[in-house]
C-alpha cells in the first residue's frame, strides 16, 4: 500500500496536473490517501511527482493513522502540518526535501504529522 501526502497547495498548478490530483483524491493540502500499488496509479504519481510525497507505508503507521485520524472513508485522512516545520520542499540533489519518493521515510512524516 502506498501513502501519498499533498504537500503544495493549488496555485499555479496546470490542468492536467491538477485533474490528476483530484483523480488520486488529493484535493487538499496536507490530506493523505492511500492506494495500492499498480501501473496505472504509479503513472499517476509520476506525474504529480512535484507537489506530493509519497512511499510504502507500514501496518504500525497504517493503524496509529486509522486511530488518531481516522474517517469514514477509508483510505482519505486530513493530516497537521509536520511538526518542526519543512527544511525544504524540493530535493535540489542534496535529499533533504519533502516532495516525491521517501519510500519507508514515509513512515516518520506521517508520524510527525499526526
Amino acid at each position: 500500500m502506498i501513502a501519498i501526502i499533498r504537500i503544495k497547495g493549488r496555485v499555479g498548478i496546470e490542468k492536467g496536473v491538477r485533474e490528476t490530483l483530484d483523480r488520486l483524491g488529493v484535493r487538499r493540502k496536507y490530506s493523505c490517501v492511500l492506494v495500492e500499488e499498480n501501473p496505472v496509479s504509479m503513472g499517476m504519481i509520476k506525474k504529480v511527482n512535484n507537489f506530493v510525497a509519497y512511499g510504502k507505508i507500514d501496518e504500525k503507521t497504517l493503524k496509529e493513522l486509522k486511530e488518531k485520524r481516522g474517517s469514514k472513508v477509508e483510505n482519505f485522512f486530513r493530516l497537521h502540518p509536520p511538526r518542526k516545520g519543512i527544511e525544504s520542499k524540493k530535493h535540489f540533489g542534496v535529499g533533504k526535501g519533502v516532495l516525491g519518493n521517501h519510500g519507508d521515510k514515509i513512515n516518520a512524516l506521517i508520524e510527525r504529522m499526526l
